[in-house]
């Protein structure tokens, strides 16, 4: 389903502080961006709108020099300019305040503010006297009252960002990039941060506000932009767009001609989470799992999948909560114990957690089999190869040979390894953290199906993806996450783009 863009007539003769023309970023096998627009305003915020994955953060890229576009032009006040680097950006006035706000810990809070253009003695000298007092004067201009000279790491989530604010105005920007600023802050901290924001439009600052929360983007905003599968569809004035259309135009696709769905019988419950919660990740996630059934868990980032995925393999513990598999209450302190469960975890970034990049395919198959594949407490080889053949074979793994290195295959063949080394362990339960990140359409497919195969063997599925296609596409039941909380679990007659994200941002 297709949303016409907005038409903004209110647009028409307002002077632009930044525009970006027909802006593409092409990868390998992926096109991040497809000749986008967008247009920043002195002294408004436009809301930057999009589902994971929709482009925003390579926009973001762009604009703050980390990324050459490979098409289109960037416009300050009208005239073109190229950012070839990072510094690039910030002398043109572009600065940007991220979710993980990158400060520095062991530096005080005035060396944080003016790390790189610190004022300078006759003699080449940091003057500190100067830099502590200009520092104490942004914070005084944002209404606080930090002191400049004690370190970052004393300081609150609320209270960074603050500084990483107060660093943006020391360069005198005049465009700044707010990417999730709220999401780890309290309602009264937000409120604190959407004065300064205020502050700085009466500055004529022109903001790009990056957030999955409506409510505050209709709370900051006047302009909002909306990207979905890196192309922009649509814009125009927030005042004037109901959040009912916005959501359409987030999500406005045909899933089911994607990700036809296979249908499989589903069995008995296997897993039963009670209660899960953790001090500072979820609490109170309460779930079943039956046999050959793929449950979805989506959610905006931060909203504690991978979190509640990784306890229920051991790499965390909850402080409280009950697991049962098969009728038997588990006690899971190590994936050691997960593992000898059952329970197995394909993580998000295979190539950290999930991968020895060095050795060779069948060394990485049989990592979590060795009892399997040697004698007398020595490897065998040629079993380690037979054991890497069979699953090499039934997921269609194109390498060379197995002894290749794991590091020189495709991310779908990457992808693939794992997902065959923990087949090899026989278990019941299989967690699969974003299992199509970063691997192309052809090899999306070929997991899509093969997981579809898995479920119809009788194993049982948890899958976390912030592709709303494929959750949509793949699932039978879907756990949607909040903040750390269950925003609701809905069966698959249930399903919808919309309700999903209503339910995610918590518009339901």
């Amino acid at each position: 389903m297709e949303v016409a863009p907005i038409q903004d007539s209110k647009s028409a003769g307002r002077t632009t502080i930044l525009e970006m023309r027909g802006i593409s970023q092409i990868f390998p096998a992926v096109k991040a961006l497809d000749g986008v627009n967008i247009s920043l305003y002195p002294g408004e915020v436009t809301a930057l709108i999009g589902e994971n994955g929709a482009g925003k953060s390579t926009l973001v890229k762009i604009l703050t020099g980390i990324y050459v576009p490979s098409e289109g032009e960037i416009l300050i006040d009208g005239q073109p300019v190229s950012f070839t680097s990072a510094q690039d950006a910030v002398d043109a006035g572009v600065t940007a305040i991220h979710q993980e706000t990158v400060l520095f810990d062991e530096l005080s809070v005035a060396e944080n503010i003016f790390l790189g253009h610190a004022p300078r003695t006759r003699f080449g000298l940091i003057d500190w006297k100067t830099m502590n007092a200009r520092a104490s004067d942004l914070l005084h201009a944002l209404e606080s009252e930090i002191d400049p000279t004690i370190r970052l790491k004393d300081l609150s989530i609320a209270q960074r960002h603050l500084v990483a604010i107060a660093r943006a105005l020391s360069v005198e920007a005049r465009i700044v990039i707010m990417d999730e600023p709220t999401a780890a802050l309290s309602r009264k901290e937000i409120d604190d941060l959407f004065r300064i924001v205020e502050g700085l439009k009466r500055q004529g600052k022109a903001i790009l506000f990056i957030s999955h929360k409506f409510d505050e983007v209709y709370e900051i905003a006047e302009n909002f932009a909306v990207f979905r599968d890196g192309r922009a569809v649509g814009h125009g004035r927030l005042a004037d767009t109901p959040q009912d259309t916005i959501v359409r135009m987030m999500v406005g696709r045909d899933v089911e001609n994607i990700f036809p769905k296979v249908e499989v019988k589903i069995g008995e419950t296997v897993l039963s989470v009670e209660n899960y919660c953790h001090p500072t990740e979820y609490r109170d996630i309460s779930f079943d799992l039956k046999r050959g059934e793929i449950l979805g868990v989506y959610g905006l980032v931060g909203a504690g999948r991978s979190e509640i995925c990784q306890s229920l393999f051991g790499v965390t513990r909850p402080s409280s909560g009950q697991l049962v598999l098969e009728g038997e209450t588990l006690s899971i302190r190590s994936p050691r114990d997960a593992i000898a469960a059952g329970i197995v975890y394909v993580p998000e970034e295979r190539g950290r957690h999930g991968l020895a990049l060095p050795m060779p395919i069948f060394q990485n198959m049989s990592l979590p089999s060795l009892a399997r594949t040697s004698r007398s407490g020595f490897l065998k080889a040629a079993n380690e190869l037979a054991l890497a053949r069979k699953y090499a074979e039934r997921l269609d793994l194109r390498a060379a040979a197995l002894s290749v290195p794991v590091g020189t295959l495709s991310g779908g063949n990457q992808q693939k390894v794992v997902i065959g080394k923990w087949l090899a362990t026989l278990p019941k339960v299989i967690i699969l953290d974003e299992p199509t990140k970063g691997i192309d359409i052809g090899s999306k497919a070929a997991v899509h199906g093969f997981i579809s195969e898995l479920a119809a063997e009788g194993l049982s599925i948890i899958m976390v993806s912030s592709e709303l296609p494929e959750i949509l596409g793949v699932s039978d039941r879907v756990l949607v996450m909040r903040e750390g909380l269950s925003a609701g679990i809905f069966e698959r007659s249930q399903l919808s783009a919309e309700t999903l994200v209503r339910a995610a941002t918590g518009n339901a």
